[in-house]
């Protein structure tokens, strides 16, 4: 890995806020996700299922964790199973989890190979009633492929039918969305990283740049500074690419005059950092551009505000609206009269504004959290309001990370990226 060592102290409390919930006489289980193919020899590079990751800080395809706090046999309560490592393996694919090892990551002491498994889990499920089993219930999810999960799922309940089943997910989405201080670190570093890579794109943009030269610099400064690969597909789009949401082709010539919309963030240690930027790709906005842009950083800026504890994400969204109505009336997009007659189902503001402005963000850019729930302390967000302005051949996104306090406005992990507009231009022109 390319990151430090996370203090195992963190899966420890994770497991152990976890076990807190389950029913009693259950035991849990989370897989690894599979190594995915692509044709011939190659495959896709893996990436840990964030659950087990969460729960143990294994990031090890083939892995196996089972948790079943009742256990009658202490060591039991606890067990990793791990693909076993040899010289041959070691040779080829390089060093792997020993036992040993294993402890000092996960804090689990009890660790099998995975040639054990079928014994071991006979074992402890004819002294369990229930099984937890581990889907994948995020709003957003839409997953046609059958994963190592699923598999295993399938596989467990033909072999133990008569075990009751329940589902970890409800108390993952609970727990996930509320981060320990170790959690906010590893996003904060995260989030330094993607300063970097943005500071430094600021000294390269110029006229007839193209747009994957740009996400070559970002992803030069991410690698050197320990982040694997960008948290998600990133977007550079300049002029017109701006109003396609999720523009991700990259392979536009940037032109004197338009404007640059930056959605990139870097990853750390498994977790995720979200930034949205809009640059000049002449280092100087025009007055019109600076008027739209400034309107959206009020926005954003109102917007983090109401990100407090007991706020209701839906609740939220329609006062954002509200923030966003009033300036583009100002900037003459809209009118009064197109608010009167607005649907109440789509009002007159998103035409020009039509996404969310916030979601939950961690091990997954778009984290784990129940919408429905009031917002706590300890949960980040985003907030990242637009306007997009297909007619001017522009579109402008800004977007930051926020960790919401207890009391007082939300702590902004992105506080050191410069995102007003005299800074910006300050800095291209330098």
């Amino acid at each position: 890995m390319k990151y430090h060592k996370i203090d195992n102290s963190l899966f420890i409390k994770n497991r152990k806020n976890f076990t807190a919930q389950m029913q009693p006489k259950s035991l849990a289980v989370f897989n690894s996700n599979d190594i995915y193919p692509i044709s011939a020899d190659s495959t896709m590079p893996f990436e840990q299922h964030r659950d087990i990751f969460y729960l143990s800080g294994v990031d090890q395809e083939e892995s196996i964790l089972v948790l079943f706090p009742d256990c009658p046999i202490e060591k039991h309560r606890e067990i990793l199973f791990l693909k076993e490592t040899n010289e041959h393996i070691a040779v080829w694919e390089g060093e792997k989890l020993t036992k040993e090892a294993a402890l000092a990551t996960s804090g689990i002491k009890t660790v099998y190979w995975l040639q054990d498994l079928e014994k071991i889990m006979f074992e402890i499920m004819t002294q369990a009633e229930t099984v937890y089993i581990n889907t994948n219930e995020h709003y957003r999810a839409n997953v046609e492929t059958e994963t190592r999960e699923d598999r295993f799922t399938k596989w467990l309940k033909d072999k133990y039918p008569a075990h009751n089943v329940a589902k970890s997910n409800p108390i993952l989405q609970r727990l996930r969305s509320v981060k320990d201080q170790i959690e906010i670190d590893l996003i904060q570093t995260a989030c330094n990283i993607t300063e970097k890579g943005f500071r430094r794109i600021l000294g390269f943009v110029k006229p007839d740049v193209w747009e994957f030269e740009i996400e070559a610099e970002f992803m030069h400064e991410f690698l050197r500074n320990r982040s694997k690969k960008f948290a998600y597909t990133p977007i550079v789009a300049s002029g017109k690419n701006a109003n396609v949401l999720h523009y991700i082709e990259n392979n536009q010539q940037c032109k004197a005059g338009d404007l640059i919309l930056l959605d990139i963030g870097a990853e750390y240690a498994n977790y995720s950092s979200d930034m949205s930027r809009t640059i000049p790709v002449s280092g100087q906005f025009t007055d019109r551009q600076k008027d739209v842009y400034n309107a959206v950083l009020r926005v954003k800026n109102e917007a983090t505000k109401m990100l407090t504890p007991g706020t209701l994400w839906a609740e939220y969204h329609v006062e954002v609206g509200k923030l966003m109505t009033k300036e583009l009336l100002g900037l003459g997009l809209i009118d009064k009269a197109d608010v009167q007659n607005e649907n109440p189902d789509w009002p007159a503001y998103k035409k020009y504004f039509m996404h969310g402005t916030s979601h939950h963000m961690g091990l997954d850019t778009h984290d784990y959290g129940i919408l429905t729930e009031p917002m706590q302390a300890n949960m980040v967000f985003t907030v990242e309001p637009g306007i997009y302005i297909p007619d001017e051949g522009f579109g402008i996104r800004l977007e930051d990370d926020v960790v919401i306090q207890k009391s007082g406005n939300p702590f902004n992990l992105m506080r050191n990226i410069p995102i007003e507009v005299d800074e910006i231009e300050d800095l291209m022109n330098t």
